[in-house]
């Protein structure tokens, strides 16, 4: 099993300096990732469902990890997860290509519907039909990372006789993991996607969810040219090794951990810890 570090661009890791040291500890601890993630706006006051208040420092995804790609060597840099539908799709393809070429192919696109109907307001994005967009979405980014000559008919974008470079390093594309828990991200998951996403999972609910996804496989069908369905999550907050066991004996490929990132020492003790525990005995 892999494992990633969560939340390298927010909070206290929001800053760069602290974010540089971070990957290069993670880096030299054994992680195989780290992530990002994503909120343009917050709700002000927080209220339920919003994850942080919004004072919280979000750093724009594309631009950090482009930021991360030269302090690091080795580290895949995900995204975990983009709102998509709050996003221009062809600008984002040109984006997201930019940091798998900056990077030399480590990218990995997460993505997700979002579920915060003020940010999207904000942002005078339609909330109701974000499912929809986001299918959409994830297939004019992958005909502009793919095609000689991109076209793209759909609902809400449409072109032909453009081309965008650079493309993406990796072939024959960046792998994309799907995030939700919802029925329809599930599905979209099986159907458009790499891999799955869950985030702050705990064991029951992992039981659950993987059980679906394979029942999703069987009835609906899964594109051979999208590979085995890869799967990661978030674990609850203080997962012991025991736990990564778990996960890793019920068919969990990476385990995304969140940090304790109080301060900068809480931070790398815990990286320093994880490295001489969990990374070592839950391989």
């Amino acid at each position: 099993m892999k494992f990633g570090l969560f939340g390298i661009n927010n909070g206290i890791l929001a800053d760069p300096a602290i974010a540089s040291r971070t990957v290069k500890a993670a880096e030299a601890a054994g992680f195989e990732s780290v992530w990002t993630g994503e909120h343009i706006v917050l709700p002000d006051p927080q209220v339920p469902p919003s994850p942080s208040a919004p004072q919280t420092p979000f750093a724009d995804t594309s631009t950090w990890l482009a930021f991360l790609a030269g302090q690091c060597e080795t580290l895949k840099l995900g995204t975990g997860i983009i709102i998509l539908p709050q996003r221009n799709p062809v600008e984002l393809a040109k984006e997201l290509a930019t940091v798998d070429v900056a990077s030399q192919g480590r990218l990995l696109f997460g993505l997700g519907a979002g579920y915060l109907e003020p940010e999207f307001r904000a942002m005078g994005i339609r909330f109701e039909d974000r499912g929809e967009r986001t299918d959409e979405y994830i297939d004019v980014i992958k005909a502009l990372w793919t095609e000689t000559n991109p076209t793209f008919s759909g609902e809400t974008v449409r072109f032909e006789g453009i081309d965008a470079h650079p493309r993406p390093v990796q072939d024959p594309h960046p792998p994309i993991h799907v995030g939700g828990h919802s029925p329809p991200a599930l599905r979209r998951a099986v159907r458009r996607g790499n891999g799955w996403y869950g985030f702050f999972v705990d064991h029951e609910h992992a039981t659950t969810y993987l059980k679906t996804l394979a029942e999703l496989e069987q009835t609906q069908g899964r594109d051979a040219a999208l590979g085995q369905l890869e799967i990661s999550i978030t674990p609850l907050p203080r997962a012991s090794v025991e736990d990564a066991i778990r996960y890793r004996d019920m068919g969990v490929d990476r385990l995304t951990l969140l940090p304790d990132a109080r301060d900068e020492d809480h931070l790398m003790r815990w990286i320093d810890e994880a490295a001489n525990s969990m990374l070592v005995q839950a391989k």
